[in-house]
Parts: structure tokens; C-alpha cells; sequence
């Protein structure tokens, strides 16, 4: 072709689109993404564009570039219906992601075509040369963003607030800004980050357009952390009653019902929302801790009602499997499939379980030390093992990213051999542990201490003469 495929390389490169904004596949399930996606559009008005975008980019990563294509089309129906006026300005990303799937499939010509499209349209459109900044540009980037999990949250933060510079008062950019400010917060607390409140921004967004439904929840759900839940559960009532089948609305409503204690009122609802979107990753894993949380009830009543129990516990397990089925990335819901499979007594299918997530390359830091927070708490309490218990805590405890699985695990393993040496057992390697558990714990002075006694016990011990030399020269 009399094209240079090298400098259509290039001017791809420049292009503000899907291909451009580094949404790495390994991130997400794509299938749980396209059925987001696709329950999206069905259910939701006004994102058609940035949904029909997005969704051309999942099928170009699942290697349907017809499929990408004919999303592209409806991207651009969508603009011609909602902006007849502003074509050019509102098609940027759409002509920058046909460009680049063209590309791929080596249709050069008409990848060059497109790029023109963007190129003369961002003349015309920026009185100054440089780079286009529009304010739905950035919207599009932040939504995109949200789509593809949390290592995206911040950056999405980053594009709703740029994009609020030019718009403040623009409903949808507040709502994405806000969703985004939420979704940081709650991953703060997980994995023990500096946390800022997503407070004031769901309150100004839900102010801005009071029928969007799920910043209202999720303002509720904030509330509720806030213990305001009786102000929380009005939004919640409010949005029953105004959206009574919208499924993003009611997956929420079903966690302020959990979060209150109130199971039943929860599985109703999300039984409601599955009906709706059977394929909802999100509702098979809150269907998965309401079950959990039923059956704890039902074993704390005097008689037990066996039969009914174990219908939950196989349901549990149903919803469970089908989350990291669809979605092998979601982490945490491994250690859920697992403490069910505890639940039934199925304790080597969930040994299996907590084996095959921690082998995982592509387990991050803080899921892996709540992972084995769980496997700890696995072998204590279902396979009454302290020993293997304390060997899984020190796992957690040795990554040294801080958390609250970390916390916890080396609270727990300090506990565990507390315990043991209090039972008079005088064994060194139980006090040489505690030792170790107290250096990962930073309690310097704690750990020469049992580091000492525990050469009192076994004086030629190699590690524990080296760990103390070192403790001794650290401070």
C-alpha cells in the first residue's frame, strides 16, 4: 500500500481513544466485562456512546474485529441521534478506535481515512495547535477506566476531575467523579491506604440529578459506613420505589440491607436483580456472602435446621465458582469459595481452592496477604491446626506492603504463640517465631528479647544468632 505503515504508526499513536489509554486485558475478565456491559445498555439511558465504544474494544481484545465494527456503527448512530449538532467534536474516540482496529486488521487505507477524520476535525475544532482536550473526551477516558477495575480508580479520578475544569456542574461528569472518589475509598480501607472521603462529592452529585439511582445508593452505603445509616436507608427506600427494576440500583440496595443485618430483606432483592441480569458477576458474589451470612444464623438457633443449611451451603458454592468462573481476577472471592466449602465440611476441596489462587503470578500483595489471612484462619478454626495456622499468617505477614490483612495476620500469629509458650511448652522454635513475628511486626525490641531467651534454649542455633546480630546493629 502507498501508505508507511510506520507513520500511520505514529499518528495512531497521538489518537485520544480505547487503544491509546494503556486498558490492559489482564485486569479483567473480558467475558464478565462484555456482560456488563451488555446489561449497561439494556438498563441504563444515556451512555450508549461511551457503551457501544468500550464494547467495541472488549470484542477487538476477544479477537472479534467484525463484532468491534459493527459496535463502532452504533456508536455512531447513537451520535447522530443524541448530538446531530457537534458530529465531529462528539466522534473522536469512536474514529480513533476505528482507525486503530482497521490497523490491525491491516485495512491501512482506511485506518489512514479515519485518522485524517480526527486530525482535521481536532483543526478545526482547537483555535490553538496542540493537543485536544474535550471535556466528554475525558469523561469517555474516566468511564473507561472504572470499567477495568481498580488499578484504574485514580486515573479515573484524574479524567472526572479534568473534565469538571471545563463543566462543574455537569451531572454526569459529577456521578463519575463521585463513583470514582467511592470506589477509592473502599480500597483504601481494604488494603490500609490513606484514605480522602468520597462524602461530599456522592452529596453534590446526587444533588445534581436527584434520579440517578446509584450515586443515591451509593451515597446510602457511605452513610452507613459513616453509622448515619437510618439517613442512608431514606435514599435506599427512594430509589425502590423510583427504580424498582433497575439491577445497578438494587445490587447496591441488597448490600445496605446486608450491612444492616437484615439477609432475608438482601436475598430477596438480589434474587430480584438476578432475574434481571443473570449474568451479573457482582450479584453471584453478594448472593455468595448473603448465603454465608444465613447460614451462620441458622447454626447459632437451637435446632439446627441441617437440611436447609446444606441447600445454602450448595447454593453458596454455586455463586461462588460461577464469580471467578467468569471473572478469574476477582481474589477475593477465592477465599469466599473456599470458607464455604469450610462451611460443608469439604475442607480438601477448599485446601484445593486456597492452593491454586496463591499460586497465582498475577495475585497482587494485598489480596495475597488476605488470602492467606483466610488460609490462616482456615487451618485454626476448621482444621484445628495452630501450627500450620501460624506458618500461613507469617506467609502474610513476610510481604511487606502494609494492610489490613497484614495487620491482621501478624496480630494472629502473635496471639497463637503467646498462647502456645503461656502452655508451658518451653520450645525454642516457638519462642525463635514469636521472634520473627515480632521483627516483621517492627517490635524491635520485643523480638531481641525472644530471640534471647530463645538462644537461652538453643545456643548453637545458626538463625537465631544471625537474626539477633542483625536486630542488635539495627538499632
Amino acid at each position: 500500500s502507498t501508505i508507511s505503515k510506520d507513520s500511520l504508526k505514529t499518528s495512531l499513536q497521538q489518537l485520544e481513544c480505547h487503544f491509546t489509554w494503556n486498558l490492559l486485558e489482564e485486569h479483567v475478565g473480558l467475558e464478565a466485562l462484555e456482560e456488563t456491559i451488555l446489561d449497561h445498555i439494556k438498563f441504563v439511558v444515556g451512555y450508549d456512546i461511551t457503551d457501544y465504544n468500550i464494547l467495541s474494544y472488549v470484542y477487538y481484545l476477544k479477537n472479534s474485529n467484525e463484532k468491534a465494527l459493527r459496535n463502532l456503527q452504533k456508536a455512531e448512530e447513537a451520535i447522530q441521534k443524541h448530538h446531530p449538532g457537534e458530529i465531529a467534536r462528539r466522534s473522536l474516540v469512536t474514529w480513533g478506535n476505528y482507525a486503530w482496529i482497521y490497523y490491525h486488521m491491516q485495512r491501512y487505507e482506511e485506518a489512514q481515512t479515519y485518522v485524517s477524520k480526527v486530525e482535521n476535525s481536532c483543526k478545526k475544532l482547537s483555535s490553538a495547535h496542540g493537543k485536544i482536550q474535550l471535556p466528554e473526551v475525558y469523561a469517555e477516558q474516566g468511564w473507561a477506566f472504572l470499567r477495568f477495575g481498580r488499578n484504574y480508580f485514580a486515573s479515573a479520578k484524574n479524567c472526572f476531575e479534568n473534565a469538571l475544569k471545563s463543566e462543574p456542574n455537569n451531572p454526569d461528569f459529577n456521578a463519575g467523579y463521585a463513583i470514582a472518589m467511592y470506589r477509592l475509598e473502599y480500597l483504601a480501607s481494604r488494603f490500609g491506604d490513606e484514605k480522602a472521603s468520597c462524602l461530599k462529592a456522592l452529596q453534590r452529585a446526587a444533588e445534581l440529578d436527584p434520579n440517578n439511582t446509584t450515586v443515591a445508593a451509593l451515597l446510602a452505603l457511605e452513610l452507613q459506613q459513616l453509622n448515619r445509616g437510618n439517613e442512608g436507608e431514606k435514599y435506599i427506600e427512594e430509589g425502590l420505589k423510583k427504580t424498582p427494576d433497575f439491577p445497578i440500583f438494587l445490587r447496591y440496595a441488597a448490600n445496605f440491607y446486608r450491612k444492616k443485618g437484615d439477609v432475608d430483606k438482601a436475598l430477596e432483592i438480589l434474587k430480584k436483580a438476578l432475574a434481571l441480569t443473570p449474568n451479573s458477576v457482582f450479584l453471584h458474589h453478594q448472593l455468595g456472602l448473603s448465603y454465608k451470612v444465613k447460614i451462620y444464623e441458622l447454626k447459632q438457633e437451637r435446632y439446627t435446621p441441617r437440611e436447609e443449611v446444606e441447600n445454602l451451603i450448595q447454593l453458596g458454592i454455586f455463586h461462588l465458582k460461577t464469580v471467578i468462573h467468569k471473572k478469574p481476577v476477582f481474589f477475593s472471592a477465592y477465599s469466599d469459595l473456599a470458607m464455604m466449602y469450610a462451611q460443608g465440611e469439604r475442607y480438601e476441596e477448599a485446601e484445593e481452592i486456597f492452593h491454586e489462587v496463591l499460586q497465582r503470578k498475577d495475585l497482587p500483595c494485598g489480596d495475597k496477604q488476605e488470602i492467606y489471612l483466610h488460609y490462616g484462619n482456615f487451618q485454626r478454626f476448621n482444621m484445628r491446626s495452630d501450627s500450620k495456622a501460624i506458618k500461613c499468617y507469617i506467609e502474610g505477614l513476610k510481604i511487606e506492603k502494609d494492610s489490613y490483612g497484614r495487620k491482621k495476620c501478624g496480630e494472629a500469629a502473635e496471639t497463637l504463640l503467646k498462647q502456645k509458650i503461656k502452655r508451658g511448652l518451653r520450645d525454642a522454635t516457638d519462642i525463635g517465631t514469636l521472634g520473627l513475628v515480632h521483627n516483621l511486626n517492627g517490635k524491635k525490641q520485643e523480638a531481641i528479647e525472644c530471640y534471647e531467651k530463645a538462644i537461652a534454649l538453643d545456643p548453637y542455633n545458626e538463625e537465631y544468632l544471625n537474626a539477633l546480630s542483625e536486630l542488635q546493629l539495627s538499632i
